[in-house]
């Protein structure tokens, strides 16, 4: 069981389905032994790490989230956030993924203790997006998840639907994509690439859609991960 939320949010999500042996939580970030209830492996964002590109967001006022093994932690409901919202309010409270809106975001982040998965960087203008992920992909020490569609979600009102589109990135440590904590996982269940089905919709399912044994494509998948796998397949 594995996506790009904090372990909570995931753990909740796996037992709801019987999913109680591992969870892969920030894209690979973290690997989260559930019957032992402790992370067995990780390739966490250093807090250095996290300061320098919300230095970059601050500067140049582009909306940034910060997702910790425990909460995502945002200025104001926006994007994907706003998303993650709506989807709590149709949840109790004990199931849904924690959302901190922080005013002062560097001041919270400096003080904060908890282990950083990933950042997620917004916005609707693909110019003032490029540019900020221009800067942040001249830093050293991160992986920038390469965007070429806009993201683009709908959500339901009382009786009516309304889309949030914008661009984002997803700014990882070093070497952090699903399918690396999924071969930590084959390791620890001494399996190949053969036995493993992975399921996707998005950039961040590349890896693991392409090197799994069968590697599945959602209908409702961004255009690029639907045309990379009829690519595959055709080949």
């Amino acid at each position: 069981m594995l996506l790009g939320r904090t372990i909570e949010s995931i753990e909740n999500i796996s037992l709801e389905i019987g999913a109680n042996h591992y969870l892969i939580s920030g894209n690979g970030a973290a690997v989260y032994d559930i019957q032992k209830k402790e992370i067995v492996y990780s390739r966490f964002l250093s807090k250095e790490q996290v300061l320098k590109i919300a230095e970059v967001c601050e500067e140049n006022s582009i909306h940034y989230n910060v997702y910790t093994d425990k909460e995502i932690v945002a200025k104001n409901l926006s994007y994907n956030i706003l998303y993650y919202h709506n989807e709590n309010l149709k949840k109790p409270e004990n199931k849904r993924t924690y959302i901190n809106i922080v005013p002062n975001m560097m001041e919270y982040l400096k003080n904060l203790t908890d282990n950083f998965l990933k950042i997620t960087i917004c916005d609707e203008n693909i110019n003032i997006f490029n540019g900020i992920i221009k800067k942040v992909k001249s830093l050293d020490k991160f992986d920038v998840l390469d965007v070429e569609y806009m993201s683009k979600k709908k959500i339901r009102r009382g009786t009516e639907d309304f889309f949030v589109e914008y661009y984002y990135t997803e700014i990882t440590n070093e070497n952090v994509n699903k399918w690396t904590a999924i071969e930590y996982i084959m390791k620890q269940l001494n399996i190949g690439p053969e036995d493993v089905v992975a399921i996707g919709d998005n950039f961040n399912d590349r890896e693991m859609i392409e090197n799994s044994g069968l590697g599945i494509v959602m209908g409702n998948s961004n255009p690029f991960i639907k045309i990379m796998r009829r690519f595959n397949c055709d080949r």
